[in-house]
């Protein structure tokens, strides 16, 4: 069990000394890069766990994982369908929407019937004449 925690450690410290010495002297926080060499080469876990803690700068939409970003294969040839609307309305509203649209759709038939009306009254008055 000792040789297991102690490669632990040392896997945390070569990890840590990479991760100091590829890190931009901006992105160091608290102490100059060679005060944290220093501090992890001499305190193993102490400076270890600090450097990851409070000592290195991360980015501000969170930690990177080398995942690299999702390419799309090939641009479908439909355009993508707009999103869907949410509809915020209470079922009374929309019952109460819809009876309004059937209401409408009724009178519009009926103009539509008065109008073929007049218009077949007209048509025979003039062959009358």
């Amino acid at each position: 069990m000792p040789f297991l925690f102690s490669l632990i450690v040392l896997v945390l410290m070569v990890f840590s000394l990479v991760d100091i010495i590829r890190r931009d002297d901006s992105q160091v926080k608290h102490m100059p890069k060679f005060v944290w060499l220093l501090l992890v080469v001499l305190l193993p876990l102490v400076g270890s766990v600090l450097w990851f803690a409070i000592g290195r700068e991360y980015p501000e939409n969170g930690i990177q994982l080398g995942r690299e970003p999702r390419q799309r294969t090939a641009p479908s040839s439909q355009p993508a369908a707009p999103p869907a609307r949410v509809d915020t309305r209470t079922t009374e509203e929309q019952i109460a929407d819809l009876d309004r649209e059937i209401e409408e759709w009724r009178l519009r038939q009926e103009i539509e019937k008065r109008k073929r009306d007049r218009g077949e009254a007209t048509d025979s008055g003039t062959h009358a004449e």
